[in-house]
Order: C-alpha cells, then sequence, then structure tokens
C-alpha cells in the first residue's frame, strides 16, 4: 500500500493507492480548497502536451473539468456545473476546488499526454469537517435519589464524519447498564449540506453524593482533539433521615442572654418548617428554622427537642444550662475594729458549676484568708473576694481598720555616728497614728508608720544628765515613757571610773590566783616530809623564811 499527504495552509491532503485499482485518496476540509495531486505529484514527464482533468459525475458518467496546454499559461475549464468557478491547477499539475463541500466526495481523475505515452492517475476525494462544540441542553431541573432521570441532552453540530459523543461524571466515563444508565445516541444530516449533528441523552439514577458531582459531555472526531462541553452539577432530591437541633447562641449562657434554637434536617430540599418542644410546650414554626428564648433565667435550663411537622418520632435532643452566679459576703464595706477583738468573715455562694475564689489585700493575691480571731494592726486593709465560673464573675470587698490605744513599745538611746550627739528611739504601737511629744528639744530625725507601728527619732546634745520622756497620743488615749541621758562629760568620766574599777578588779583576781598556786604547792611538800627528816628540815627554814618576809616592814 501506498500513502501520500500533503499539507498546504489550512488544508489537509492524503492520498492512498489501492492495489490494483490505482485510486488514491485525498482528505479534504469543507470550506477549504482541496488539492488533489496528479500522479502524486511527481514531476511532469518530458515531451508533455496537455494535462487534463476530469471527474465522475453523480449519475456515474464522466464530466470534463479543465484541460492545460504544456505550451500555455492558463488552463482551460471545460465544466458546466456547479464546478466551473470552483477548479483550477496548480503549477504542478494539481487540481484546485475551492470552497470544499461534501458534494465534492467522488473520484477525480488526471490524465497526463506527452509525445511518448498516456498515463491517468484516480484519486478518491473525501471532505472531513469538525463538530461544533459539545453543548449539554434540556437539563433537568433536579435529580431525585434512587430515580432514573433524564439529566440531560449532548448535542455536536455540522462535522463529517459524525462524532462520537461520551458522558462523564467527575471525569469518570458512564457506561450504559440498561438499568441505572441509559445512553441513546441520534445522528441527523442537513439536507442541504449534508454535514451531520449528533446529539445524546443521559438518563441517570442519582445518589445523594451527586450532590457535588459535575456532569460533562466529550466530543471525539477523526478531526481531533477532544472537545469537553462546560460542567453541569444538578440539585439532588432525597427525603430527610435525621434532624439535628442546634444551639447557636454564644457559650457559656448566662441569665438575660437571648439563646437560639436552630433545627436543621438533612433532606434536600430541607424542610422549612419545625415542631420545636420547648420543656413540654409544643411551638411550631413556619418557613424558618429557629426558635428564641429571650432573657433567659436559671429556670430556662432543662431539655429542648424539635422535630418535623409530618414526624414527631424524628426529632434531636439538646440540653441547655443557663449560667448563674450568686454571692454574699458579710462584711462589706468599711469596718471599723479594736485591736485584739475578733472578726467574722461569712462568704456564701450559689452556682451552676464549681465556683473558683481568690482573695487579694490590697492588690496583693493571699493564699486564704487570714485568722481574725485577735485582729491585730496588721490585718488592716482593703480585702476584695473574687468568686468566678465560666463567663461570670463576681467581686466583692469590705476595708478594714484596726484602732488600738498607742503603747510605747521601746525607747533607747545610742551614740550619733561621728560622737557628738545622742540619739533617742521611741517605738510604739497605734491606730489612729499615734502623735509623739518629747519633753526636750531637739531634731526630730526620722519618723515612719507601718501596720500600726511607730519609730520616733530625736537627735539631743545634752549639756547635763537628763531624765527624756517619749510622749504618744492619739485620739483613744496615750502612752509615756521615760530614759536617762547623761551629758558627755559625766559620761566620760563615768567610762574612766569603769574603767579603774576593771583594773582593780583584774589584780585582785591574779593575786587570788597567785595564791592558790603558792597554796597548792606548800600543801604537796608537807605530804613529801613524812617520809624522809631532810625535806622536813628543809621545810622548816623555807618556813622560818617566810615568817622572817612576813614581819618586814612596807617599803
Amino acid at each position: 500500500m501506498q500513502s501520500v499527504v500533503c499539507l498546504i495552509g489550512a488544508f489537509i491532503a492524503a492520498a492512498v493507492f489501492r492495489p490494483g485499482s490505482c485510486v488514491g485518496t485525498v482528505i479534504g476540509l469543507y470550506g477549504e480548497t482541496i488539492v488533489v495531486p496528479c500522479n502524486d505529484g511527481t514531476k511532469k514527464p518530458d515531451g508533455l502536451i496537455f494535462t487534463k482533468w476530469k471527474y465522475v459525475k453523480d449519475d456515474g458518467s464522466p464530466g470534463d473539468l479543465l484541460v492545460k496546454q504544456a505550451q500555455k499559461d492558463e488552463a482551460t475549464v471545460s465544466a458546466t456545473d456547479g464546478y466551473k468557478s470552483r477548479v483550477s491547477i496548480a503549477a504542478n499539475s494539481s487540481l484546485l476546488i475551492a470552497r470544499g463541500s461534501l458534494a465534492d466526495q467522488r473520484v477525480f481523475t488526471c490524465m497526463v499526454v506527452s509525445f511518448t505515452n498516456l498515463e491517468e492517475y484516480s484519486v478518491e476525494v473525501k471532505v472531513h469537517k469538525k463538530p461544533s462544540a459539545p453543548v449539554i441542553k434540556n437539563n433537568a431541573k433536579e435529580l431525585e435519589n434512587g430515580k432514573l432521570t433524564q439529566l440531560g441532552e449532548c448535542v455536536v453540530e455540522n462535522a463529517n464524519p459524525p462524532a462520537d459523543l461520551i458522558w462523564k461524571k467527575n471525569n469518570q466515563t458512564l457506561v450504559d447498564d440498561g438499568k441505572t444508565i441509559i445512553i441513546t445516541s441520534t445522528i441527523t444530516k442537513d439536507k442541504i449540506t449534508g454535514l451531520s449533528s449528533t446529539s445524546s441523552r443521559l438518563q441517570y439514577t442519582a445518589r445523594k453524593e451527586d450532590v457535588e458531582s459535575q456532569f460533562t459531555c466529550t466530543a471525539k472526531h477523526v478531526m481531533g482533539p477532544d472537545q469537553v462541553s462546560e460542567p453541569e452539577s444538578f440539585p439532588i432530591h432525597y427525603p430527610t433521615e435525621k434532624v439535628s437541633l442546634q444551639v447557636v447562641s454564644q457559650s457559656p449562657i448566662r441569665e438575660g442572654d437571648d439563646v437560639t434554637l436552630k433545627c436543621q434536617a438533612d433532606g434536600n430540599p430541607p424542610p422549612t418548617s419545625f415542631n420545636f418542644n420547648i420543656k413540654g410546650k409544643k411551638v411550631t414554626v413556619t418557613d424558618k428554622d429557629v426558635y428564641t428564648l429571650t432573657g433567659v433565667t436559671r429556670a430556662d435550663s432543662g431539655i429542648y427537642k424539635c422535630s418535623l411537622l409530618d414526624n414527631d418520632v424524628m426529632e434531636s435532643t439538646q440540653f441547655v444550662t443557663v449560667s448563674f452566679l450568686d454571692v454574699s459576703l458579710t462584711p462589706t464595706g468599711k469596718v471599723l475594729k479594736n485591736v485584739g477583738e475578733n472578726l467574722i468573715v461569712s462568704l456564701d455562694k450559689n452556682a451552676s458549676s464549681e465556683a473558683k475564689v481568690t482573695w487579694t489585700k490590697d492588690n496583693r493575691k493571699l493564699d486564704k484568708l487570714p485568722d481574725f480571731s485577735k485582729l491585730t494592726y496588721s490585718d488592716a486593709g482593703l480585702y476584695v473576694c473574687d468568686v468566678s465560673i465560666e463567663g461570670i464573675k463576681r467581686s466583692l470587698s469590705f476595708e478594714l481598720t484596726v484602732e488600738g490605744i498607742p503603747k510605747i513599745t521601746s525607747l533607747t538611746k545610742h551614740r550619733s555616728s561621728d560622737g557628738k550627739h545622742k540619739v533617742l528611739t521611741c517605738e510604739a504601737e497605734g491606730s489612729p497614728k499615734p502623735d509623739v511629744q518629747w519633753s526636750v528639744n531637739g531634731t526630730n530625725d526620722e519618723v515612719s508608720y507601718n501596720n500600726g507601728k511607730a519609730t520616733y527619732k530625736l537627735t539631743v546634745v545634752p549639756s547635763k544628765n537628763l531624765t527624756v520622756s517619749c510622749l504618744v497620743t492619739n485620739k483613744l488615749g496615750e502612752d509615756t515613757k521615760e530614759i536617762s541621758v547623761f551629758s558627755q562629760k559625766n559620761e566620760d568620766g563615768t567610762e574612766q571610773a569603769k574603767v579603774i574599777v576593771g583594773i582593780v578588779v583584774g589584780l585582785l583576781v591574779a593575786a587570788a590566783l597567785v595564791g592558790l598556786i603558792y597554796w597548792i604547792y606548800i600543801k604537796k611538800t608537807r605530804q613529801g616530809s613524812w617520809k624522809t627528816g631532810e625535806k622536813e628540815a628543809g621545810t622548816s627554814e623555807e618556813s622560818k623564811k617566810l615568817e622572817e618576809n612576813n614581819h618586814k616592814p612596807d617599803v
């Protein structure tokens, strides 16, 4: 088998010569110029006289088209029918047929006459046309779950040969099984042009999951490539199988909030009316799927239900909890107590869930509330109690003031760092803050007051011995204390006397220690004289010497 393919511009030509028949085939495009090669486009023979093209008419008789003399530039058109204005000859003797149509699908013959030979080459012409893009028409408005329904009709037009149509769902080819999928295709020809249109009807049994499915139609043709229609999706109708009730209000729900209940069903189309069971009371809502409880209280906590209008058995249930928190604190506000008294603090709480309690004193967190069985000045302060559950917080407080009569706890003195002054320190407890009065003049160096404790300092330079008193007072009473303060001179003499006394005492202690050692020595010596007279004599002599020394006059 021999084949020839020619491509010129938008034209495609292919020639296939069958053994024995010597008739080739060329394919041209509808509406384009068809090129029919002579002798497969080979070189013209030597001694060429003329080239002639003829064809087979519809009734089978031969018809002349044109003749081209070798010595002339122009060909002579001999056709008298529709080819008269459409045929011409190329430089390589190919026949050119303008505005190709399906009527040109016939056999054309090229006759080549030379001085030495006469040859004829027959070519069968076929005309192809690519179809229009596929379009899905007559779409179903909806599909019903489990029911065979005509989904749509896919159409392509003006093709030759006819196009093949393929249905796909989500890019997967649908195959006719005669039950759930039925595909029916038809081909029609235009009486004037002879072009074919193909239509394909799809009957499809939908399922619930086809709500998201996309259906397309693909047209396949020898002219290629494949053409795909725009995807189509369809609503799927199916009955309700499940009802669900949702609480769409913000959580947690607190007293005073509005609570919205939303009832939903999985049917398609979804139901638009429902029955709500509001704590045992049936309420019907139409053309909506919500019911709102306004300004709920703790009494509204409980079970809520919703169901279909025509099926009370198909229902959904939700338990709604309304959060609440009641707190009572005793005492509150300003509390005045005397030091040493007892204070009872009582906190009562009632909540929908376990409440968390925290205490702070003067903005500092406490591990627990202090023991107020015997109040001290340090117990005074602002106490804040925070009680909370999820979404709700309550804060209560009391400000405790502890009062008491001033009492001096310490009165001391010491020298200043330069040794020239005396610093007196008077420490006292009391509330309100005590005022201080000194019995002598001086410089008030420092005053501090914290948790009922006051410290007062006075710097003096006494010129003589003094008795200084510290007097502290507040609205509840007073207290006083005295201390002796020596002048600098007397204090220095006293210090010298203390030094002399210390020296004398030290000498006396040393003499006593020497006497004790000597006494022990004599005692041991006498014990040795019992054994030898020599030792006794020595001892007697020592005794005499000792007596002599004792009777010597003092120098």
